[in-house]
């Protein structure tokens, strides 16, 4: 004989809830999106109660996100002029302590005359220093960012640590070609830090880029409008914008302006 079985409010009468038959269905819900990689909110998407297989890949997901943004292309923008010094600052001391992270060189020198004008001995000095660190090629530097520099290291009195100086690379455009820019930190200063005191030296026609990752700023001095970025990738010296020119060593190692 088959049994039937029914539950006791059905034979007494009585009202029974929708999801009494429900078991072990998963429950849902309607949540509000986060934001996407592009900082745009998506629509709202029905999120389900996660068993637990599903909740393990939420690391994973989380980790590649994360990977999207150490990878994620530098971000910048131009500077108005309402936001640069109406004047130009007055002229630094023209001291200067340098240190060549590649080769390890100290330089400590003034790079002005007792005039006023340039010491030709100090500027020699500094573009010895900051010579292409793949190539040894060497190229006079731009006066005015070592007046930057010099205001840098007046403000801290620590030495300025050189990552890249001149680089004799195949992407002419760079201003590391053009000899005008200078990847830097200093012991004990946090990058946002120095950035910040850089942006207040700013009159107009300089480049500012942060980079949080590889823990430096770069610093150049270029044709207006200023400029300010951000960069999360790490360094890469293998690039192929940063190798030398095919040619480079048919060349002299001396590269004049």
């Amino acid at each position: 004989m088959r049994l039937l079985l029914f539950p006791l409010a059905a034979v007494l009468g009585l009202p029974i809830a929708a999801d009494a038959y429900a078991g072990s269905a998963t429950s849902s819900k309607l949540v509000g999106a986060e934001p996407d990689d592009d900082g745009e909110a998506a629509a709202p998407v029905e999120k389900t109660e996660a068993s637990p297989a599903k909740k393990s890949a939420k690391p994973k997901a989380k980790a590649r996100s994360r990977r999207k943004a150490r990878h994620a292309k530098p971000h910048g923008y131009a500077v108005a002029e309402s936001k640069l010094l109406a004047t130009p600052l007055p002229p630094p001391s023209g001291n200067l302590h340098l240190v060549n992270i590649a080769s390890n060189e100290d330089l400590k020198v003034n790079i002005y005359n007792e005039d006023g004008s340039y010491n030709i001995d100090a500027l020699k000095a500094i573009t010895h220093l900051f010579r292409c660190k793949r190539t040894e090629a060497e190229k006079d530097i731009e006066p005015r960012l070592l007046t930057i520099l010099s205001h840098i290291y007046d403000h801290y009195n620590k030495p300025l640590e050189l990552l890249s100086g001149f680089r004799n690379q195949r992407k002419t455009t760079s201003y590391h070609y053009k000899a005008s820019a200078s990847d830097i930190r200093i012991e004990g200063v946090h990058p946002k830090q120095l950035r910040a005191f850089v942006e207040t030296l700013d009159a107009g026609g300089m480049g500012i880029g942060l980079y949080p990752r590889s823990m430096f700023v770069h610093v150049d001095v270029r044709p207006p409008p200023s400029y300010r970025w951000i960069d999360y990738s790490t360094s890469d010296p293998d690039s192929s914008d940063k190798k030398p020119p095919k040619n480079w060593n048919k060349k002299k190692t001396k590269l004049r302006s």
